[in-house]
């Protein structure tokens, strides 16, 4: 159950409320959206457990939320969320791409590549300062130093930059660099950095675990929302199966089951959901009519080179082709 109270509900009426969930033993977290108040009560609920408290100077309507994920639910919030990040709306009716290479390498790398995708029409650029990799003995990335690029970039081109945090030791650097932070596949459930990126206040990107079903992904969600950040967009980015053809298989039912299941924006990541470069440009075509807000796709101006990931980077031609082919499909589905 959600408890909204009114905006202007007293101390004295705040405190018979919580004093009223106390005597009933029911489970509780307040989370404040702007100035007005949210008590979310936890656990399965029956309405008529707690129609009493409506009556209670404060409180202005119960909503009944069936799923254990309440913030995040369509439940909860009927219309689509749009977040903005560095001033780009991402969600309702707003399709984005984030673009830029898997890893920050150099200056110039990044530099370059930033300059062909915003050419080619992005609107964020993506890349890795701090990257968790499956070998010790694989490029870690730049740290603080691709966080200074990245920022560099953004004074130069104009793009919001989105990075991944990995520590929560490391939080408030990439916050101080970074417009949107990204929690990526190995970290889902890494419930204390899901926290201390929340506190941030920054936008939240939420990559699906490697094998996490929708429901552990929405409550992954719900641990941000419940520090008071409602700015999370979820990122399919393809799950562990059998197949071994590609790198994961990305599971586009999942972008309109989220759609369905949240107001939250959903976008695609056909990257890291194929693995390789041929297969990224007909997947990220493919979240286009089933109801992505977006998709994130790694470009770098010499793949063979890449330090990370260049058997799923597209070229700047190739990245340029697919952007014509996107907002051609944009243009037939308006």
């Amino acid at each position: 159950m959600i408890i909204l109270l009114r905006n202007d509900v007293p101390a004295d009426s705040l405190k018979k409320i919580f004093q009223r969930l106390h005597q009933m033993g029911k489970e509780y977290r307040t989370y404040e959206e702007g100035d007005r108040r949210i008590i979310a009560v936890l656990g399965a609920q029956y309405r008529g457990n707690l129609d009493s408290l409506e009556a209670l100077p404060g409180v202005e309507k119960i909503i009944s939320v069936s799923k254990p994920y309440k913030l995040v639910s369509r439940e909860f919030i009927k219309t689509d969320t749009v977040i903005v990040i560095g001033g780009v709306p991402l969600g309702g009716t707003h399709f984005q791409v984030i673009a830029g290479p898997c890893a920050v390498e150099s200056e110039e790398q990044l530099l370059t590549i930033a300059a062909d995708i915003k050419k080619a029409g992005a609107a964020i650029l993506r890349g890795g300062a701090f990257k968790p990799r499956t070998s010790p003995y694989s490029f870690q990335g730049l740290e603080e130093e691709g966080l200074k690029i990245l920022a560099k970039a953004r004074e130069i081109t104009g793009l919001p930059v989105v990075t991944e945090a990995m520590d929560v030791r490391d939080m408030e650097r990439v916050a101080y660099y970074a417009d949107m932070i990204q929690i990526g596949s190995r970290n889902m459930q890494n419930y204390p950095l899901l926290k201390e990126a929340a506190r941030t206040k920054k936008p939240i990107l939420l990559k699906r675990g490697l094998s996490a079903t929708l429901e552990e992904w929405l409550l992954a969600g719900e641990y941000i929302l419940m520090e008071g950040n409602r700015q999370v967009v979820f990122c399919e980015r393809g799950i562990r199966t059998f197949e071994n053809y590609t790198r994961n298989t990305l599971d586009l039912s999942a972008v309109a089951a989220i759609r369905e299941l949240s107001h939250l924006p959903v976008i695609v990541d056909p990257s890291h959901g194929t693995g390789r470069w041929q297969l990224v440009a007909p997947l990220a075509k493919a979240a286009v009519p089933v109801g992505a807000h977006g998709i994130m796709v790694e470009v770098h101006h010499r793949p063979s080179e890449a330090l990370s990931d260049g058997e799923q980077s597209l070229t700047p031609h190739n990245f340029r082709q697919l952007m014509e082919e996107i907002d051609r499909l944009k243009a037939v589905q308006h």
